[in-house]
């Protein structure tokens, strides 16, 4: 079964890789017994289904998470069950992923205008003028 991205992007659970650990934090007796987070690997670098530009803006957004090998990890474990847990990680993954979609919108390069430049010299002035005021000056 997929998991759909978008309209056009779709990727195979044979993808993910889950692995279960144990979660930190409150819990009491469950913590030490209960295997509830859980661990998302996905391979990036080696999906077929996600485009070369999408997979180099995926890069930049998981920062930390992904590896040098191009496996992003996610580790969820907000919950005390696992299927919640599970479901968690997989819908951050969605979430980075559809992020990674969007082309980011070109920047155009702009220019003050005159008159801003102006108002802001002038300000500068002023605020200069109201500290010279302040200044001690020696008496003659």
């Amino acid at each position: 079964m997929a998991i759909r991205i978008t309209a056009q992007i779709a990727i195979d659970e044979d993808e993910l890789e889950e692995s279960f650990v144990r979660a930190s934090g409150p819990g009491g007796q469950n913590v030490n017994k209960v295997s509830s987070a859980v661990q998302l690997r996905f391979a990036m670098a080696a999906s077929p289904n996600l485009p070369e530009p999408v997979k180099a803006r995926l890069a930049r957004l998981a920062g930390q998470k992904l590896t040098k090998d191009g496996v992003i990890v996610l580790t969820a474990d907000r919950f005390r069950d696992q299927a919640r847990n599970r479901e968690d990680a997989r819908a951050r993954l969605v979430a980075l992923i559809e992020a990674a979609t969007h082309t980011p919108k070109p920047r155009r390069a702009t220019k003050p205008t005159r008159a801003s430049q102006v108002k802001r010299m002038d300000s500068k002035t002023k605020r200069g003028a109201v500290k010279a005021m302040r200044r001690s000056r020696p008496e003659e």
